[in-house]
């Protein structure tokens, strides 16, 4: 395991040249970046995006060993700014997106009881990020505590390592499951519909998921990393994270 992520490493040292730049990305937003990417290409043709995507938390502990990336986009604020406490990051952290929860089935449900549906007895599975490294699984978890229900329902739930592994449990195995409502967004997911697979829970529920980005030590002063830093803020980039069901601050 540890070859692995060494030789991981390596390679991305290796691929590390002008024209290249490396972004670490929370999971929750690894389909509004295809479209991001597109657009950014679209106005720096020679630059190169490559995104490796994880929980928060596991991007940032491999940050923190040394991993090479130049910019990190997290789902919430707290491993940002830890990184920046600590001298990695070398901008202050700064909110790109706010994104939600929804609770989503494969198969239809009736959504008029709210979050009380997974006391359900045909609700068997529920899944959650872990709550140890995905922000969206510290956020599920909230939730079911304020709603009463987490002692009620603890034994029934199943832990996805990042919110990107909580959607493919959810739509392959699971009964439902605590999702980011982005997740929902993507090509292959739009046969499922609110109110009928999916709702959207009350942001009453859990604290605000301020997601955030910073420039890391190994890209500062890079002109291509400044330009896609920028460009997360763009109209344009805000309009497509808009599309994929983020609130913009």
């Amino acid at each position: 395991m540890i070859y692995k992520y060494i030789l991981g490493i390596l390679l991305l040292i290796g691929t590390a040249s002008a024209g290249t730049i490396h972004v670490a990305i929370a999971a929750n937003i690894n389909d509004a970046m295809k479209s991001l990417k597109q657009v950014f290409h679209a106005h720096y043709p020679n630059t190169k995006v490559i995104l490796s995507l994880g929980s928060s938390g596991k991007m940032a502990a491999q940050i923190n060993h040394g991993a090479p990336y130049q910019i990190f986009m997290s789902a919430d604020m707290a491993y940002p700014q830890t990184l920046y406490d600590g001298g990695i990051a070398v901008t202050k952290p700064l909110v790109y997106a706010e994104g939600s929860l929804v609770l989503f089935s494969r198969n239809k449900q009736d959504y008029t009881k709210g979050i009380q549906i997974i006391e359900n007895s045909d609700i068997q599975s529920i899944v959650i990020a872990n709550p140890k490294t995905a922000p969206y699984g510290k956020a599920s978890v909230q939730a079911l505590k304020n709603a009463k229900l987490y002692s009620k329902i603890v034994s029934k739930l199943v832990y996805g390592e990042s919110i990107g592994q909580t959607i493919s449990y959810t739509v392959h195995v699971a009964d439902i499951g605590f999702v980011a409502k982005s997740s929902l967004f993507s090509p292959n997911m739009k046969q499922f519909k609110e109110g009928k697979h999916w709702m959207e829970l009350s942001s009453n529920l859990y604290t605000p998921i301020d997601q955030g980005i910073v420039i890391l030590k190994n890209g500062q002063g890079n002109k291509e990393v400044e330009s896609f830093y920028h460009f997360i803020f763009s109209t344009e980039a805000k309009k497509i994270l808009e599309s994929f069901g983020y609130k913009i601050p």
